[in-house]
Order: structure tokens, then sequence, then C-alpha cells
């Protein structure tokens, strides 16, 4: 099997999949749901609900703030029982609804049916109105950015799509959700893959899989040939060979068809891709054709200590404290618990933060996992400089934002950075990187807004 990769920096960590042969299983519904409106890049969503609301799984709860934006709808029954804050992943309190529930009653305009929709069958499918259901749904991406599906969808003038690419790379050690989904909805993930092509109105289509993960190479390589010979559209499954960050959209265009995205505000679309998530193109299979909004998804409960780590098809604003328990409960010790992966996600200040559009998973490690070794001084070994998939200098852009040096780290360029944290990986004088990075990169980025405002 002829395998591809991206061409600059990159690691490879223990993978530790401890879930890959773990059925999904749905998830139990929460006592009380609690729904933040900030679940994408953009601005926040704004209620549509008031305190005292009846609502029923897919009543909207929040409009989109803004063209950057996205609506979000409840994956309960219930009444509101107060509109107010809570603290989400960042460890932030920000505005949320949270909904008592009562019941487990759908909107009738939910087709709850099993049977697999096909395009072939809807004549009202216009790229126009693929476009439309996809925002209506509040479709963002699935794989941690968050970023409003439907805006990738209608690229600027000055660019042109020539295909799509979908993410099913999964990269991040321990995270099996992507996989899962492959190998049980894989004529969906098609389906929602030709839906995203015509909205596009591109022909191709890539899927670029990681090759340990052959089963669903085999699976959906055999549906491809089985869906697509005949039609007009040429759709092709690419293995990947093992390498971290090959998810990141940048690496996984360079993978998959060799071209290389250029600094921001450069984007896939600017040189032909649109990258979508392995979940995101299911996700678009039920907004268009079942009228399902985006309120659960697939997630991945995990950790070498956890009694039963296993992946949940989860409604949106369960605690995570629900999907520990339903593993075993937290291990004896220290733990460490993130939303994500060990590479991106982040460190939990509760378990009683909620999933989200975003939230792949739930990873607990334990102390001896987490904790960080005592920094040393740099040794200029330049491991971090053959590591980073954007060819920046992470030694260089650390000591300088940890200097406040700001106009010198903004013409190196820290705004490329996409705090995938290779560098920190594989330093060995266990220099933190990535945390000085992503404070100068953050400064430098207000810096930037604040000047173009003038």
């Amino acid at each position: 099997m002829k395998v591809k990769t991206f061409r600059i920096g990159g690691v490879h960590p223990d993978e530790n999949k401890l879930t890959n042969d773990k059925v999904t299983v749905k998830a139990e519904l929460p006592a009380q749901a609690i729904f933040p409106l900030s679940q994408h890049i953009g601005a926040p969503a704004k209620p549509v609900v008031a305190k005292g609301d009846k609502v029923k799984v897919g009543t909207l709860l929040a409009e989109a703030g803004g063209f950057v934006s996205a609506p979000i709808y409840s994956s309960v029954s219930g009444t509101v029982f107060k509109i107010d804050e809570a603290v989400d992943a960042t460890g932030y309190r920000k505005p949320v609804i949270i909904i008592k529930v009562e019941g487990d009653e759908w909107e009738e305009s939910i087709d709850r049916s099993e049977k697999l929709e096909l395009v072939k069958d809807h004549p009202e499918l216009t790229p126009e109105e693929i476009v439309e259901r996809v925002k209506k749904a509040g479709v963002t991406g699935m794989g941690g950015a968050g970023f409003p599906t439907f805006i990738k969808l209608c690229p600027p003038p000055t660019a042109k799509a020539e295909c799509v690419i979908i993410n099913a790379v999964e990269c991040e050690p321990y995270i099996t959700a992507d996989f899962r989904l492959m190998m049980e909805k894989a004529d969906e993930i098609l389906v929602g893959l030709e839906l995203l092509m015509m909205a596009a109105k591109v022909k191709v289509g890539y899927i670029g899989i990681e090759d340990n993960k052959p089963a669903a190479i085999e699976l959906l390589t055999q549906k491809c040939a089985e869906k697509f010979s005949g039609t007009d559209f040429q759709v092709e499954v690419v293995p990947l060979a093992k390498k971290y960050p090959q998810g990141g959209e940048k690496q996984l265009v360079d993978a998959v068809i060799r071209r290389q995205v250029p600094a921001p505000p450069a984007i896939p679309v600017n040189v032909g891709a649109i990258v979508q998530n392995v979940g995101t193109a299911y996700a678009v299979y039920e907004a268009v054709m079942k009228n399902k909004p985006l309120f659960e998804r697939y997630t991945t409960v995990t950790g070498k200590q956890l009694k039963n780590p296993g992946n949940f098809l989860v409604r949106m604003g369960t605690p995570m404290s629900q999907l520990i328990d339903a593993c075993g409960g937290l291990p004896e010790g220290d733990n460490k618990i993130l939303a994500g992966g060990p590479m991106m996600g982040k460190a939990l200040t509760s378990t009683e933060v909620p999933v989200c559009k975003g939230t792949n998973s739930v990873t607990v490690l334990t102390d001896d996992d987490a904790r960080r070794k005592e920094p040393q001084p740099c040794i200029r070994c330049a491991k971090c400089v053959s590591a980073c998939p954007m060819g920046l200098e992470p030694f260089l852009l650390a000591t300088c934002s940890s200097k406040k040096m700001w106009e010198k780290v903004e013409a190196e360029d820290i705004t490329s950075c996409i705090e995938c944290g290779s560098c920190q990986f594989t330093c060995p004088a266990h220099r933190p990187l990535l945390d000085n990075i992503r404070l100068g990169k953050s400064t430098v980025m207000g810096i930037i807004r604040a000047r173009n405002a003038k």
C-alpha cells in the first residue's frame, strides 16, 4: 500500500488507541443540559428562548450572531431552566442556556428513520439548497476548530475550489471517534461527501486516512468503488503515513494533492481544496437528508487507567463527568482531564464542562503521563525546528514572546503557528515552547486587529 504524507516537520507520538474496537454506544441523557453560546469560531449565538420555555429535541435555542456564526439547537426535551454563565472548556465563564431535561420528545420535522437517503432521490438539491440546509442546521467543523461549514462551501471570488478533501486522519493519540464513525456510518459519510462536492461545485473528492486504520481504508475504498463508479464524481481514498499533525488542514492538503497553502490569511481553497472533517461529512448528510440539526456527535472517552474506556454518541450539553462515570469513574490519585487529545486538547478546570460541537474526545491522563518535567536551558539542538510542520523557528518565537518582543515575533510569522505542540513534544530540555508561543500569537493577533481597525 503506497502511502503519502506532508513534507515539512511532524512527529509520531505513541498512539494509545485504546478504544479502536469499542463499538459506539448511545450515552445516557443528562438530568440537565448546558449549551454554551460559543461553540464555533466567530460571533456567539444569540438566545431565542427564555426561562420557562418548553423545548424539544431539535428546537432552536440560539440563532447565529453574525455572518461567521452558527445556530444552536437543543439536544434534549424539557424546560429552559435559566440563561446564565458557566465554565466551558477554555476555563472561563461564558454565556450558556441551561435546560432541565424532561423525557425525550423530538421535533416532528426530523427524520429519525434508518433509511439511507440518496442524492438521486432528491432532485430539489441544488448547490444553493444544500448550503442553506447546512447553514440552517448549525453544522460546524467537527474536528476541533469549529468553523461554520457553510462558509467553507462559499469561497471568495478570488479562489476557485477544485476538490473536497475529507479529513479522516485522526492523528491525535488516544482518539478513535472518527474511526468508529467510518466503520459504522460509511454509507452516510459518502453521501455527505457527495453533497459537499455538489455544494462546492466540484467533481473530485479525496478521503485521507492514516495507515494505522487499515479496516477503514479497505471499507471506504470498497464503498467508493461501489458508489461512484460510472458517475461524474472521481473519489479516491488516500492512505497516509502515520505522522502528527497530519490532520491539520495545510498538512493534509500537502499530503493529499501536493500543494502548500501560503501563510495566513491564505486558506486551503486558495490552492483549490476545501477540507472537511469526516464527522462534518456525516453531519452534512443528517442536516440535508434527515432535516436533523447538529446536536449530537461521536466522542471518545479514554485513558490508560479508566476501567472501561469507550466511544459514545453524545447529546451536546451532556456534562463530561457523566461520560467519565459511564467509563467507571475517575481513577484514584491525581488526574489531568482534557477536552480533546493530549497534543492539542485543553485541560479542564471542571468535569461539569459540557460536550459541544467540537468535543471529539475526553482524555484522562494519570499524574505520571501528565506531569511536566522541569524545564532546562535551550541546548540549541534545533529539534523543534525540524519538528515544526509550518517551517517556523519555535525556540526563537518562544524566547521572543517571553521577552514581549512583539514586532520581532510578528516579523517571524508567529501567526502561521497552528499550535500543534510538536515543538514542545520533541524538546529534550522540556521548555514550555508552545505556552510562550500561544501567548505571543494571541498578543500579535490582537495588535493586528487593532491596527486594521484604525
